[in-house]
């Protein structure tokens, strides 16, 4: 389950991440409840601050995944780090000095999200140089079972942290732990990472990194069902702070609680697939399989009718959220070729985290709108209906003798 890190520069990085992920997921749940402060409780004004965060992705992943196949992804990423540093100490000082408001959240929202949307792709393209591709799944889980880890532990400090030194010092907390990733990606060995060809820069790219996806029929696929699942059915950082105080009528520690039991149920699906990880690659039916077994359990959620039991049902929809995102992750990575690892993840975080600026403000329409619970329903369908499909589509391709499916995911395709 933890082969990668008997690799020391994975291992360094992963100590890294165990201490920023806390940061991050607790600067996440204060900024969406000093959003929600600030608005007067304005579920709009919360999907406004989610767009402005994620609207970046679109303007620049594709960008960053050239950058990352042309430059030192270590170097690249202890600047980005820097400046996520230096954006959380800025709201945090803001806060605690009680002068912060809304549009300046805003602002640093956006900040925030063009930072993340060069990092991304440059981090998650990073893992196969850390650790290379026999281990890259393995890797992907272990990545992912630390920020569940920090989804558990972040939100249930943050939730009553909030109301007892308000959010302004979670905030300056994040930028403190953010120290622990750049310490490690500085003390590692860089003759010791399993580095791909140098891609010297020329024109057009960015041109062959699309062009190179979209001869990959499996890769488009997998790429159009991402899209689909998490900017209609993975709303849950807008859509959780709206049930909690709209349909349940708590406060910070209400959401924190929320937050905590969805991450209960991505830590165990992380954990697994790190098990997974080291028994082969993943399988396009598990991805499949997942995506239905998400949307199904997000519409149960949304007709649990307490808060109690609307809290017990995030468990299994966070099990089947991190199973569907961990393999479609690690089915891309490891189906590519390295000089185009960085393009392609560059492209798998636009489908990934592109549409966020237009599901964000779409749960708060939709909850403004219909009601709280909504966003679930509605969420939970569209990626029922997306994942049934894709099957149809990767089904017929695969018995199509004409015009098949080629590449290494195809063949994963055909075998399960």
């Amino acid at each position: 389950m933890f082969a990668s890190l008997r690799v020391r520069n994975y291992r360094l990085f992963f100590s890294g991440q165990v201490v920023s992920n806390i940061g991050t997921w607790m600067q996440r749940i204060a900024q969406d409840w000093l959003v929600f402060t600030l608005s007067g409780f304005d579920p709009v004004a919360l999907g406004i601050a989610v767009a402005l965060q994620f609207t970046p992705t679109l303007l620049l992943s594709l960008w960053a995944g050239v950058l990352a196949d042309r430059i030192d992804k270590r170097k690249l990423l202890v600047a980005i780090q820097t400046g996520t540093l230096l954006q959380a100490a800025a709201l945090g000082v803001l806060d605690v000095l009680g002068i912060v408001t809304l549009w300046q959240v805003y602002l640093l929202c956006f900040v925030l999200g063009t930072l993340s949307a060069l990092e991304v792709p440059t981090r998650q393209s990073f893992v196969a140089e850390m650790v290379g591709r026999d281990q890259v799944a393995n890797a992907v889980a272990l990545n992912s079972s630390v920020f569940n880890m920090a989804r558990i532990v972040g939100p249930a400090i943050a939730g009553f942290a909030i109301t007892v030194v308000g959010t302004g010092w979670l905030f300056l907390g994040n930028a403190l732990s953010t120290l622990a990733v750049l310490a490690g990606l500085l003390l590692m060995r860089p003759e010791e990472l399993f580095r791909g060809p140098a891609v010297a820069r020329a024109k057009g790219q960015l041109r062959e990194g699309l062009r190179y996806v979209r001869g990959r029929p499996d890769l488009v696929t997998v790429m159009v069902l991402v899209f689909f699942v998490s900017t209609f059915g993975i709303t849950f950082f807008t859509s959780l702070a709206i049930v909690a105080g709209n349909v349940f009528e708590t406060r910070a520690d209400g959401y924190g609680l929320l937050s905590t039991l969805l991450a209960v149920g991505t830590f165990t699906g992380a954990l697994l697939a790190a098990r997974r990880g080291t028994r082969g690659r993943p399988r396009v039916r598990l991805l499949l399989g997942s995506a239905i077994a998400l949307g199904a359990l997000e519409i149960g959620t949304a007709l649990m009718p307490t808060y109690l039991a609307f809290g017990l049902a995030l468990v299994p929809l966070g099990f089947a959220t991190i199973t569907f995102l961990n393999t479609a992750n690690a089915l891309v990575q490891t189906s590519v070729s390295p000089d185009m690892r960085g393009r392609v993840m560059g492209l798998y975080v636009l489908v990934l985290i592109g549409g966020n600026p237009v599901g964000g403000p779409m749960t708060g329409w939709l909850a403004d709108l219909f009601g709280g619970r909504s966003p679930f329903y509605i969420g939970g369908a569209v990626s029922v209906v997306a994942a049934v499909v894709c099957a149809l589509i990767l089904a017929r391709r695969s018995r199509d003798r004409v015009s098949p499916v080629t590449g290494p995911l195809a063949e994963r395709v055909r075998l399960g």
